[in-house]
């Protein structure tokens, strides 16, 4: 029975159709189907583009809010991550953000310049801000410097055991080209004998490495300066070669993260127990050797610092008058002139003072005087 309905409302359906083509036509009915089926696609884009710009609205707005409420919410609750993966976790979100480099500075490369530091480490940091500068006014290539092996402490150290490499490599980037070691096929050049090892001369302006080093850097292609202690002057120096030295001494050379660390447990220590000064009394061994001061010391003491000086052949000055240079201000202050200086300035004699220098020469008999006036002496090996 209903199969009969269902077939005569087909068939009453169809008949209402064909009427309605013979009174409007075959074209005005076809149109009519057209711009039915044209209507319900664009009601099926509208309502898809209207759909998809609510979710984006949503996800962006619930993003703000976990954002903002995430952290107190979620609190209480149970962690997605598993104990194993928590790690792994605190370690993605401590990497430190990307750091932008200054962009490249394109020059013709006129040679590379290798550096052998010497003294001690204040006086290799100030050497290799002297040569940076150089070699950014040379248009040379300049080698990562190696620091001096063979001096009074006998530090086996690299430049990068103290100094943090890449980053003194890339900070100065925008300024000068500086490799970690020669290329292979200038490496060559070096093995066979093929490049030139000089000492520049003390206190030379700019001009001199203009018009005698970078001749020989074009000529040789690799230049090794092998003592760059005080080989630049301080003054009379382009206002941008001093900017230079001071961005390399205060940015580019920074100390290794162990030694900051080191450095920080330091000052924690000190802090700690109060208000500190820390003291570098410049009266080790090697200094009065060099110097020949040897106010307060003994026969014995002046015949061994004499001994000492002669020991090292690029110590020019062997024969020195200690009264004379001590006349002069040449001299560094002995411990109780140390002590005279900071009872003058109102130092008070109850604060830590913090000697940061190697082992003072004399020993405790040359700093008795200090320790009386400062009995709070804190020596360096206190970590």
């Amino acid at each position: 029975m209903c199969r009969v309905e269902e077939t005569s409302g087909k068939c009453d359906y169809r008949k209402q159709w064909k009427m309605k083509i013979k009174i409007f036509g075959e074209g005005k009915v076809e149109k009519l189907k057209n711009s039915i089926v044209s209507r319900s696609r664009m009601k099926l884009w509208m309502i898809r583009a209207i759909t998809t710009i609510l979710l984006w609205t949503c996800f962006a707005q619930l993003m703000t809010l976990g954002e903002i409420f995430g952290p107190r919410l979620l609190k209480g609750w149970p962690s997605c991550f598993s104990h194993s993966e928590l790690p792994l976790v605190a370690e993605l979100s401590s990497i430190p953000p990307k750091v932008i480099l200054p962009p490249k500075r394109l020059y013709k490369n006129n040679g590379y310049l290798m550096v052998s530091c010497n003294g001690g480490l204040n006086q290799m940091r100030a050497a290799i801000c002297d040569m940076v500068a150089i070699a950014r006014y040379l248009n040379v290539t300049l080698i990562v410097p190696e620091l001096d092996k063979t001096s009074f402490w006998n530090d086996p150290s690299e430049f990068q055991d103290i100094f943090y490499v890449d980053h003194f490599i890339t900070s100065l980037r925008d300024e000068v080209r500086i490799l970690k070691e020669l290329p292979p096929r200038v490496q060559q050049r070096v093995d066979h004998g093929m490049f030139l090892s000089m000492q520049p001369i003390s206190w030379s302006d700019i001009s001199y490495y203009f018009h005698q080093i970078l001749p020989l850097v074009q000529k040789h292609k690799v230049v090794q300066l092998n003592k760059t202690d005080a080989r630049l002057a301080n003054n009379e120096i382009p206002l941008e070669i001093q900017k230079l030295r001071c961005r390399v001494n205060f940015n580019a050379l920074r100390f290794t993260s162990q030694i900051e660390e080191l450095g920080r447990r330091v000052v924690k220590i000190l802090r700690e127990k109060g208000p500190f000064l820390v003291l570098h009394l410049r009266y080790e061994m090697d200094m009065l050797a060099f110097s020949g001061c040897t106010h307060g010391c003994n026969s014995e003491e002046e015949e061994e610092l004499t001994r000492m000086r002669y020991a090292y052949p690029w110590w020019k000055e062997k024969v020195i008058n200690s009264e004379m240079r001590r006349k002069e201000g040449l001299c560094p202050l002995i411990p109780e002139e140390t002590a005279l200086v900071l009872k003058a300035l109102g130092i008070d004699r109850n604060v830590q003072i913090y000697i940061a220098a190697g082992e003072i020469y004399g020993g405790e008999r040359r700093m008795a005087p200090l320790t009386e006036a400062f009995p709070n002496l804190v020596k360096r090996r206190l970590c």
